[in-house]
């Protein structure tokens, strides 16, 4: 079975003009339609599957500021208010709860790690606690085994990757907006060197603005105009199980799995970091760029197959406006489930915390993890196509920083002051090399 996800209704008719078109719904795409119809934008939401049906509902559903790069770390702290009152505005239900996060650690370099990272939250007033060897074992008493220690981050939480993006599609909606399911962005239109039109595969819509907010697709569409924007997809694979479980913590880390509680009372279990690399024409393409994060990375990462050449999202043709495109081929990236992968992470959670035992397996899905060369997402203008924003490369953060992101993306189109500081995010350092500047996460 694929991961869960809610429905969304799409309107009835596509505009014919609207202020802003956003290009992809998942979390990212809805986020940022939602706050520019929150300042009186007219804003249409395209989407080539459903509201969410990616990465968007294929991840753990953290919503944290524990280890972030310091980069993200403004975002990540921002986002988590913006969860809270997005749920308060809307009475939406995104599963959203500041739970706290549990890492546990019999190792001596992770524990170090984590310690260092504790000293630079408390120069930035995140809340972090070290764990003992005792508080360990009793925060992770589910697990009936003794730790060395570990970390509690109190103000972090999870939401429910099957309900969240579809929530804020409906709170757009009823801002005015006009969200267009099965309807693919073909490409983009011009007029005196700046964006002038968004081609869809149902019609025409004029705009002086497009929001790409298309995961593992931004890069092939950028290419479509000269935009070099390097990207790697990664394909991991993640699983639910039912469970009663009461001492079993919402979110729970450790080096051999990790687990989250979903709002239905199951929980997802994945390999942190665990994932296979396709090759791919656009793989072969920027691996150079690649090199540092392929280091850093190297130890989690096995050799994939044709997966990411069957999905089409990291082709290098070029596609017309006046025919299908790949991305009208391949409505919504359900790679393969590596079964490898998923036999072992129910066997760890198991052996992790034995009463799962009496569980039952769920559901199985497998993802694309769109990562930048750096894994610090690509949010701005891009200077030379004035009107095409890029927001992609989430590198498996975006669900947790999507509210930030989004009001960041607004501010930018609208001119308002930002939220947090734009210059990390902008797509321009993608012209030098990440060697040194790979983020810890």
């Amino acid at each position: 079975m694929p991961a869960p996800l809610y429905p969304v209704e799409s309107s009835p008719d596509l505009p014919t003009h609207a202020d802003v078109v956003v290009i992809g719904g998942g979390i990212v795409g809805a986020f940022a339609a939602y706050y520019m119809a929150k300042r009186g934008m007219k804003v249409a939401l395209v989407e080539k599957g459903r509201v969410g049906a990616e990465q968007s509902s294929r991840n753990w559903g953290w919503c944290r500021q524990q280890n972030r790069d310091a980069r993200e770390l403004p975002m990540a702290t921002k986002s988590l208010d913006l969860w809270e009152q997005f749920t308060a505005e809307t009475g939406e239900v995104t599963g959203f709860q500041r739970c706290g996060l549990l890492y546990l650690s019999n190792s001596e370099k992770e524990l170090e790690g984590w310690a260092r990272w504790g000293e630079f939250a408390r120069t930035v007033d995140v809340k972090t606690q070290m764990l003992t060897a005792d508080e360990a074992a009793q925060r992770g008493r589910a697990t009936g085994k003794p730790w060395k220690g570990g970390v509690f981050a109190p103000t972090d939480g999870i939401a429910d990757p099957s309900r969240a993006a579809p929530a804020v599609a409906r709170a757009f909606m009823r801002l005015g907006g006009t969200v267009h399911q099965g309807c693919a962005a073909r490409g983009v239109e011009t007029e005196g060197g700046r964006l002038s039109a968004v081609v869809t595969e149902k019609g025409t819509i004029r705009t002086k603005v497009a929001v790409l907010a298309g995961g593992a697709w931004a890069s092939s569409f950028c290419r479509q105009y000269g935009i070099r924007f390097p990207q790697a997809a990664i394909r991991q694979t993640a699983m639910s199980v039912a469970t009663g479980g009461k001492d079993i913590p919402a979110a729970l880390h450790t080096t051999g799995v990790s687990m989250t509680r979903r709002v239905d009372g199951g929980y997802t279990l994945a390999i942190s970091g665990r994932g296979r690399v396709d090759p791919t024409p656009q793989l072969l393409r920027f691996a150079p760029q690649f090199l540092p994060m392929f280091q850093r990375r190297w130890r989690n990462l096995a050799p994939g197959g044709l997966e990411g050449v069957r999905s089409g999202h990291e082709g290098w043709s070029r596609w017309r406006l006046d025919k299908p495109t790949p991305m009208e081929r391949m409505r919504v990236l359900d790679p393969k489930v590596d079964a490898s992968v998923v036999s072992l992470t129910y066997k760890r959670a198991v052996e992790l915390v034995p009463e799962l035992r009496e569980s039952s397996v769920t559901a199985a899905w497998a993802g694309y993890v769109d990562s930048t060369p750096d894994g610090v997402p690509g949010i701005g203008e891009m200077s030379s196509l004035p009107g095409f924003v890029l927001a992609a490369g989430f590198s498996g953060h975006g669900f947790g920083i999507g509210p930030g992101a989004g009001h960041l993306i607004a501010d930018i189109v609208s001119g308002a002051e930002p939220i947090v500081d734009p210059r990390p995010y902008h797509p321009a350092r993608f012209l030098s090399s990440a060697w040194g500047k790979v983020a810890d996460f």
